[in-house]
């Protein structure tokens, strides 16, 4: 009878660890986890082009101001040596020669000024770029946040689960024989998760397959029971 009862426990024991087994597979399997990790990958996608974007205006503005600069350099230029060429007072070489050098800094100041228009309009461009991506941002950071609030209630609830059946199981562990234990654990382990399961009517339920009168009695024998074809621990009936 103390065999029995022994076999009986474990068969508790194999349906706590099963109801394990499928919390963890549960817990692992959060249809939320698929969408926690799109959101964090486009996340991270955002915050990249942000980066890069910032990067760029920073650079715009180091060149605007170089720009700015430059122009200024060359107005300061171009209008001292305007004043000179019309003061008078100069060979007619001299005249033209001031002259070319003029038209030539009106020429750089003109496209120094293009320059600027464009590093101004890529500027504007890009800060109203990033004012969009920051929304979008913004919008999936809270998405993100909200599937974190599910997944952690969710793993909540499934933790406490686990923690009321680890209690069952330490109670049902003291009941059973350690080797007893320590062969149903090895079964389990090749055996998807099913280390004992019961004998009725000739079938073994770990594996479905039936076992002959002669085998049946050949497995009641020994103990614990095994099944012939499968080698799980059997529980008669």
């Amino acid at each position: 009878m103390e065999d029995i009862r022994s076999l009986e426990d474990l068969l508790d024991l194999q349906v706590i660890d099963s109801d394990l087994d499928r919390l963890f597979e549960r817990r692992a399997g959060l249809p939320e986890l698929e969408a926690y990790r799109v959101a964090h990958e486009e996340l991270s996608g955002i915050e990249q082009q942000l980066s890069e974007m910032t990067e760029r205006l920073r650079e715009i503005y180091l060149a605007s101001d170089k720009s700015d600069g430059e122009l200024k350099i060359e107005e300061d230029k171009a209008h001292r040596e305007e004043q000179r060429l019309y003061a008078g007072g100069l060979s007619a070489r001299d005249s033209e020669y001031l002259r070319a050098e003029v038209e030539m800094l009106r020429r750089q100041i003109s496209q120094r000024e293009d320059q600027s228009l464009a590093l101004m309009e890529e500027e504007e461009q890009l800060d109203a770029a990033r004012a969009e991506r920051e929304k979008e941002r913004d919008a999936v950071a809270a998405e993100k946040g909200r599937i974190e609030e599910v997944v952690a209630a969710s793993w909540q609830q499934i933790d406490d689960e686990v923690a009321r059946l680890e209690v069952r199981k330490a109670e049902v562990v003291r009941l059973i024989d350690t080797d007893l234990i320590e062969l149903y654990e090895q079964i389990r382990s090749s055996q998807e998760g099913v280390g004992i399961a019961r004998l009725g009517e000739g079938v073994c339920g770990g594996c479905h397959l039936t076992l002959s009168a002669a085998e049946q009695v050949q497995a009641v024998k020994t103990f614990p029971p095994r099944c012939i074809h499968c080698r799980r621990i059997l529980a008669p009936q």
